[in-house]
């Protein structure tokens, strides 16, 4: 079956309303049942939980508090690198942006400017530059880091649509990452600006930063827009944690032209772990 085939039927699901009752299950504290619903999750999807700060599968009170949980102090030490991998997952692509145009898959690409919500001026700071499409499966860690210090200036959430943001998905949905809602974030560093993009997918409940808290829900169906000028700054480590995914999703990440070089070591489909080395300064 070809790949376009095999994600029809996510055009007939009911996504927006599967999404919203799987964010209501998930916050939900049914005792027994929620601790019987992880057991299976933890079997199903092979989750370590040894490298969990808290191993105690009976201790979780809801799904959410599962899903979203820490790992042990130590567990991800940052690799002695100028820019980390801000997750674990895998690579889904990497590389060139070729004048705006973001590879996603053989035949698929889309646009800087889509990605960030349509921002023209935002995106040609991206003009030929680099990224990287990480994806985070369900049985990965999902709190998202830095991969560099940075400060935070802007947080655009986009709505869109909530189609999975697995291979076969990617493979199938022209412009995915571009449609599904997303929360950009857009900072400043020493290598200069770069934007980290959080996209959901179905059955994600919600995103959050640390600086804002949840994201979504609420879903108005419109673009918003917070600034973080002075005397407000969000300053992060290169490593500190920045968001996270209730239920798994995919991070997108925007460098400008001629800013760093990637790992020789990464390629499409390779499993990677928060901290590891993902690319060196240029200049």
């Amino acid at each position: 079956m070809s790949d376009r085939l095999a994600v029809l039927p996510q055009y007939l699901l009911p996504k927006q309303a599967l999404t919203v009752l799987a964010g209501k299950l998930a916050s939900a504290e049914a005792g027994s049942l929620t601790t019987r619903v992880i057991r299976w999750f933890v079997g199903r999807y092979n989750v370590n939980m040894a490298e969990a700060a808290n191993p105690e599968i009976a201790s979780y009170k809801s799904f959410n508090e599962f899903f979203t949980r820490p790992l042990k102090a130590g567990a991800r030490p940052l690799a002695e690198a100028d820019f980390i991998s801000p997750v674990d997952g895998a690579i889904s692509q990497f590389g060139a942006i070729e004048r705006d145009q973001i590879f996603q898959a053989k035949g698929h690409s889309y646009s800087t400017t889509a990605l960030v919500g349509g921002d023209r001026e935002l995106a040609a700071q991206f003009e030929d530059g680099s990224f990287a499409t990480l994806y985070l499966s369900p049985r990965d860690y999902h709190r998202i880091h830095m991969p560099c210090a940075g400060r935070l200036t802007r947080m655009i959430y986009v709505p869109g649509a909530l189609f999975s943001v697995n291979p076969t998905t990617a493979r199938g949905v022209p412009g995915l990452f571009a449609r599904n809602e997303r929360v950009v974030c857009v900072f400043e560093s020493e290598f200069g600006p770069f934007v980290l993009t959080l996209v959901g997918a179905t059955i994600v409940g919600s995103m959050a930063t640390v600086w804002h808290g949840v994201v979504n829900p609420p879903r108005p169906g419109t673009v918003r827009e917070w600034r973080y000028d002075a005397p407000v700054a969000v300053d992060l480590e290169k490593g500190a944690e920045m968001g996270r995914f209730l239920l798994g999703s995919t991070v997108v990440m925007l460098f400008p032209k001629n800013t760093l070089a990637f790992n020789p070591d990464w390629a499409p489909t390779r499993p990677i772990r928060m901290g590891e080395a993902m690319a060196t300064r240029l200049y």
